[in-house]
């Protein structure tokens, strides 16, 4: 179930330092002690909990990635990342799932004018990526996470030698690794922007790929940047 606080403003870069001192890597005091319970449940259980990450990425220009080649576009790119990731069995990019039950006035993010002058979107349900190409918002991507299927419980099974039915061999292993794969996730997340970011700006160095990166950003129109 859910238990992180919805309403809750989401992490920044500076939060960085308390996310990892979190057992649970929440900055939601609440939530984490109902999730340290939940785990220290499924240990006096003999069971194994799975579980959802979310990765965000902040400061993407507009137009990274590409609406041609469905392998080269950035959405597709990410998650093929994070499937890549061992026990994670699905992945969406913003909203993901919860937009296939809105109807499509309340699924798309509404763009207008800010105060300042610049145009802006009301919402980030695309989570930062629309038509396979970073469109400027906060990059968000959730993987879920199966349970550990080395249960204390063994489950039945089959032996494969004889076909007669047997049971698994508890191995050791945690009772959850959400926490961990919040970190892989976080390192693919990376990596693959860092090959998008190469590919659209270019550069012997990071110096001259961040200049190349700004002057991308000033090329365009003020009420654009």
């Amino acid at each position: 179930g859910e238990y992180a606080d919805k309403s809750l403003p989401l992490p920044t870069p500076d939060d960085v330092d308390a996310l990892d001192a979190s057992p649970v890597r929440t900055l939601d005091k609440d939530a984490e002690a109902r999730m340290v319970a939940r785990i220290d449940e499924a240990k006096a259980n003999a069971d194994t909990l799975g579980g959802v990450v979310e990765v965000l990425a902040y400061g993407m220009p507009a137009g990274v990635g590409t609406y041609v080649e469905s392998d080269r576009r950035l959405d597709a790119a990410l998650a093929g990342a994070l499937m890549g990731i061992q026990a994670i069995k699905g992945v969406e990019i913003g909203d993901g799932f919860e937009e296939a039950n809105r109807p499509g006035s309340a699924a798309h993010d509404e763009i207008v004018t800010g105060e300042d002058g610049k145009i802006t979107r009301l919402s980030n349900r695309a989570g930062g990526i629309e038509g396979g190409m970073s469109n400027g918002e906060t990059i968000r991507v959730r993987a879920a996470m199966k349970p550990i299927p080395s249960i204390p419980r063994a489950l039945r099974t089959v032996d494969v030698l004889t076909g007669e039915p047997a049971q698994a061999i508890n191995q050791r292993s945690d009772f959850t690794a959400v926490p961990a794969a919040s970190v892989v996730a976080e390192a693919m997340v990376r990596l693959t922007l860092a090959k998008y970011v190469l590919e659209k700006f270019g550069g012997d160095s990071l110096e001259e790929t961040a200049r190349n990166a700004r002057n991308y950003v000033q090329s365009w129109k003020e009420y654009m940047r």
